[in-house]
């Protein structure tokens, strides 16, 4: 394999992709094969809910000298909402802390109380629509190998580094800085440098910080598809639609041990971003973000568990872009985790593969991820079932005659699209996702590349309605 240090070229610094091809590591090449911090969320969609996701939630806060006009001549009409980025897409990126500081993170990640803890636990980039009709959220495994550009923090500057865990180069500009903006900085400054994006915002969220969002809203359905227990957070559920309180879901989000998971980072991200779509939907179901008193409380709420960058730490500007999302459907949230295999000297860390590039350019293009704008459910299940027989051997010769070996060539099958849970079912069973053309498992609704077979996201509607059997929303 060839090296891909890249000694000759300029590492780009602050917001440097300069044209250059995005920096990944040995891995990029590989083809098939300040407050608190921490977790995921979708800051508009969730900031409006007051929901941030370790597993993804919004980011909220207030202007502390925001003052309410006083009505004149007997009106009381309520206080008009603007977004201020209206027609503007939004890029951002969501960071969840795995600190131990103080007896609530600590609590919550199963581990012993430590202030010198300060690691970068979850990393999303989150694209809110222009016209708010979507939202895609790319999820970068914590453990993939990177290259890592140069970075200025609070007190000296990081060094290039060269294959390193993406989650290191949080922890390395929080040791260097001593603060949240230095490590927030150099994480943005190396995705964008990664992926040709130009991030400019971003929302850090702890565990403490999820755990009280989550309770502020009352909890949230989750479905759990297996019996789950986990020794290391305590952490003890039942199969089926459960409700879970911020304690509960925060470390479902987490966790990577005991029964339900298979122990890894990526199987992980698939579950947080469930857990984002799952609040997002109850902020839907509860008219969150058309209750302006609603996103005016829970903003204050969030003031004390988030940390936002400054462009975004305004109450006008979150409320109004909440309420500029209230049409918003949840399968219009495309989720899936960047496309990685194995290292090649590492097997227990990730490379991105080539197929990267391809989810950061429709981010850079600002479309949808999903692959229905771009061809049909028939055309993506026919590609992805020529992929499926290529795999397992099954292609057969055809001769001038029409025929397979001998006999008559079988009458093609149409694939069907499944009304309630909008997946494509091929004529043997097999289940595709259409927004990722991933494959989808029938037992848990979890969904793998074609390619790498690697766990890219979670069929959302089909886990609820299936696995769990809760009634379609009409």
């Amino acid at each position: 394999m060839a090296s891909h240090r890249m000694k000759d070229k300029t590492i780009p610094n602050i917001n440097g992709w300069r044209q250059t091809t995005p920096k990944h590591g040995t891995a990029y090449i590989v083809r098939h094969r300040v407050r608190r911090v921490v977790s995921m969320t979708l800051v508009g969609v969730l900031v409006t809910i007051g929901s941030a996701v370790g597993a993804g939630l919004a980011a909220l806060a207030i202007a502390p000298r925001a003052i309410t006009i006083i009505q004149q001549n007997g009106r009381h009409k309520k206080p008009e909402i603007i977004d201020p980025n209206a027609g503007k897409p939004i890029d951002l990126l969501v960071l969840g802390q795995d600190t131990r500081s103080g007896a609530g993170n600590s609590s919550l990640s199963g581990g012993e109380d430590n202030d010198d803890e300060h690691n970068a636990d979850t990393a999303m980039v989150v694209q809110i629509a222009a016209d708010r009709s979507y939202i895609n959220i790319v999820s970068i495994p914590r453990d993939s190998l990177v290259d890592a550009p140069a970075c200025h923090t609070s007190k000296g500057t990081v060094p290039a580094r060269y294959n390193v865990m993406f989650n290191s180069i949080f922890a390395s500009g929080y040791e260097t800085g001593g603060d949240l903006a230095s490590a927030a900085g150099c994480t943005v400054n190396a995705v964008n440098s990664l992926t040709g994006l130009d991030i400019q915002q971003f929302v850090i969220v702890d565990f403490e910080g999820l755990k009280n969002m989550i309770d502020d809203i009352g909890g949230v359905d989750l479905c759990i598809p297996v019996d789950t227990h986990d020794d290391y957070t305590w952490l003890d559920l039942h199969k089926g639609m459960q409700h879970l309180d911020g304690t509960q879901a925060t470390k479902y989000a987490r966790m990577r041990h005991g029964t339900g998971t298979d122990g890894t980072d990526i199987m992980r991200t698939t579950r947080q971003q469930y857990l984002i779509k799952q609040l997002m939907n109850k902020a839907l179901s509860l008219n969150l973000l058309t209750d302006s008193s609603q996103l005016y409380r829970l903003s204050r709420s969030a003031l004390n568990s988030l940390s936002i960058s400054s462009g975004l730490a305004d109450l006008s500007v979150l409320v109004g872009l909440a309420m500029s999302m209230k049409n918003l459907k949840v399968d219009h949230i495309y989720a899936q985790t960047i496309s990685v295999v194995p290292a090649p000297d590492d097997p227990n860390r990730r490379v991105w593969t080539a197929d990267a590039d391809e989810i950061w350019a429709k981010l850079r293009e600002n479309k949808p991820l999903s692959q229905a704008p771009e061809s049909t459910p028939e055309d993506s299940n026919a590609q992805n079932q020529s992929k499926s027989n290529a795999q397992n051997g099954n292609d057969t010769a055809q001769n001038g005659n029409g025929t397979q070996n001998g006999n008559p060539t079988p009458e093609p099958q149409t694939p069907s699209v499944d009304p309630v849970t909008g997946l494509i079912k091929n004529h043997d069973g097999t289940l595709i996702d259409p927004n990722t053309g991933g494959y989808v498992d029938p037992e848990n609704g979890s969904i793998r590349d074609p390619k790498t077979n690697e766990y890219i996201g979670i069929a959302y509607r089909y886990l609820n309605t299936t696995v769990c059997g809760v009634p379609a929303q009409k």
